[in-house]
Parts: structure tokens; C-alpha cells; sequence
């Protein structure tokens, strides 16, 4: 059976599935933001390395990439890698790995002789050096022996933790998963759609961070709203390339993990990405801007990635390769918005 790569959800999904033992490995912003949204309906772990971080996030109630967000009572937290993933064990149990793509392989190398029986990941973006997309790392390491999908869609962690709505989509080439993952994350304030296109969801979680990066230089710079939806206009063109090159349903980059992952990112201001973008607009340096984060900013080190990956395949994609040029070649924000405009578009692909 053919899926769409946005199946509208069964709206009563959350109400017949049995709670389940969820693990959330990753206690950065979104992880704990995820796990804070499923502990009223699940039993949750939130699982995080630093032994002395999670004792000082269970003895305050809050963490402290989310300040000001009190952590639900029903919520667990936990140091012990072993313990927190024979927690999600069994028929009624969910890992979601929730650490950036730099992260993913030595955390599924730790997973590589547990029992597990279904992994979701939350990371978006290409891993450095291989430019290998996270399903594909996570068949290299695990093989075919786990159940697995990506969770993705517009959604910025503060307001996840604030219980404000969002929609996000599960993509998995197990019909069995997806099933499983609306079932149990679709409800409340969270609606969750199916996707059987892993690739394009991937990519389009990927490369948006790259575009917004470029939309916060056009910000900083002051060129106005009309350059802006110009550029993430052909941003989505961009990321539509490199996607059905890769072998995504274009129906795919229309959609939450598209378009709506690149709006969001692009123009919110509680996007990392974007405010990468506005630093570089001022002419701060990239190691500034990143320490002033105190947060990961996928965009940065995916713009590397998906340069190399473009000219590999030969596919245009001109805005990310001036985000580029400014993050590692020394380019400056305003050369780089002159050389994207004297582009000749009778050259340029649709």
C-alpha cells in the first residue's frame, strides 16, 4: 500500500492506544521539550550523560536549555544509559534518540547490542565527512535489526514545552512504526502525520537550516520582505533539487517537512539558524555567534555537507553554496547577496 507523504491522522489514535514506556535520549531543549509534552500520557525517561546535570534537573524541576518551563511530575530522569533503554524495551516500548546528527553514530553504537524494538530520531541534518542523511546511519550501524523513522516538522522546543499546538510527521519505511508513533504521540496539543518518504522528510529537515542561516543575513542586512520570501521561495527550490536527486517525493517538500519547516525556521526568531544568520549580518565571527548560542546550529555544519553532496551530484543549489562561501571560505554577507542577484535566471533551474 502506497502512503501519502502526509496521511491525514486518526484523530482518535491517541485515545485507544495503551500508554507506553517512552525513553528520550538527549536532554537538550528538544528532547526535554518532547518529553515534557508526552509524560501526561506515557511513561517517560528522559535520559541525559551528565550524571551531575540530571541530578540538578531533577532536584530543580526545570532544565536549564529551557528556563522557565517546570518539568512535569510524572516525568523521570536518568543518568543510566542501560537502565533508560530497558525502560523503552518490549512491545509497548518507544526510543526516541534526541541528539544532533554528530551524536547519532556513537549513540546508536552504544544501542548496537541492547534489545530494542522500535528508535525514532529527532535529529535533522547530514553527518559531516560521510554526508550520510540519519536513516542511513543508522542502517550502517544497526542494520535492519530495529524498527526505524525520522519525527520532524516545524516545531521550536519553547513552545513544544509551553503546550502550544504543532504538527509534526513520522517517516519510516516500516508501516508498523508509523502506526505505532501516531498512535501514540498523536494527541492533545501534538498532531502527528505518516510519511513513507524518509528521504524527503530528511532532507527538508536538513537543508532548511541552511536557509535560514541565509534568510537571517538578508535580515541583518536590512533588504526587506521582499527579498525575504524571494529567497526562501527559492530555498524550497533548492531543497527540492538535492531532494528528488536523492530520490524524495517532491509532494514531500510542500508540505510540514518542506515548506513548513523552512517558514518557520526561516523567519522565527527563536530559530538558531536564523540568528546564526543575523551574526554573520554584523560581522561577528562564526565562533562568536555559535558560543553566544549556547546551543547546536545544524545549519552550520550542513551547509559543508550539502555543499559537497551538491557537487557531487551536480545539482544547483546556489544559495546554499554562498551560506558556504560566508561560513568557511571567508566570504563576506554583502558579496555573497550580490553574487546570488547577478545570477542569470535564464541559467538558473526552476
Amino acid at each position: 500500500m502506497q502512503v501519502s507523504p502526509e496521511n491525514t491522522p486518526d484523530t482518535t489514535a491517541s485515545t485507544k492506544a495503551a500508554p507506553c514506556r517512552i525513553t528520550v535520549l538527549g536532554a537538550g531543549a528538544w528532547g526535554t521539550a518532547v518529553a515534557m509534552a508526552l509524560a501526561g500520557r506515557h511513561d517517560v525517561l528522559l535520559w541525559g550523560r551528565n550524571s551531575k546535570a540530571m541530578a540538578a534537573m531533577a532536584a530543580s524541576g526545570e532544565n536549564s536549555y529551557l528556563p522557565g518551563f517546570p518539568l512535569p511530575p510524572q516525568l523521570r530522569i536518568s543518568a543510566d544509559f542501560d537502565a533508560a533503554v530497558a525502560h523503552a524495551s518490549g512491545e509497548h516500548g518507544l526510543l526516541i534518540a534526541a541528539c544532533p546528527v554528530a551524536g547519532l553514530r556513537p549513540m546508536l553504537h552504544q544501542l548496537k547490542d541492547k534489545a530494542i524494538g522500535k528508535l525514532v530520531w529527532l535529529c535533522k541534518g547530514f553527518e559531516g565527512g560521510t554526508g550520510l542523511l540519519p536513516h542511513q546511519i543508522v542502517q550502517e550501524v544497526l542494520g535492519d535489526t530495529v524498527a526505524g523513522g525520522a519525527l520532524s516538522g516545524p516545531s521550536f522546543a519553547q513552545e513544544v514545552a509551553r503546550g502550544l499546538p504543532c504538527a509534526l510527521t513520522i517517516a519510516s519505511h516500516s508501516a508498523a512504526l508509523r502506526g505505532v508513533v501516531v498512535s501514540a504521540l498523536h494527541g492533545g496539543t501534538i498532531r502527528v502525520y505518516a510519511s513513507e518518504d524518509l528521504v524527503g522528510v530528511e532532507v527538508g529537515g536538513a537543508v532548511k537550516n541552511v536557509l535560514a542561516i541565509a534568510t537571517g543575513v538578508a535580515d541583518g542586512l536590512g533588504l526587506g520582505l521582499n527579498a525575504r520570501a524571494a529567497l526562501i521561495t527559492r530555498g524550497l527550490a533548492e531543497i527540492t533539487r538535492l531532494g528528488t536527486a536523492l530520490g524524495g517525493q517532491t509532494e514531500t517538500f510542500m508540505g510540514l517537512t518542506g515548506m513548513g519547516d523552512l517558514i518557520l525556521t526561516c523567519t522565527g526568531d527563536l530559530s538558531r539558524n536564523r540568528r546564526v544568520g543575523l551574526g554573520l549580518a554584523q560581522g561577528k565571527a562564526l565562533a562568536t555567534i555559535v558560543a553566544e548560542l549556547g546551543h547546536v546550529a545544524e545549519g552550520v555544519p550542513c551547509a559543508k555537507a550539502v555543499r559537497e553532496l551538491a557537487r557531487r551530484m551536480g545539482v544547483d543549489m546556489p544559495i546554499t553554496n554562498a551560506v558556504a562561501g560566508v561560513l568557511f571560505d571567508g566570504d563576506l554577507p554583502h558579496v555573497m547577496v550580490q553574487q546570488l542577484l547577478s545570477r542569470d535566471p535564464r541559467a538558473e533551474a526552476a
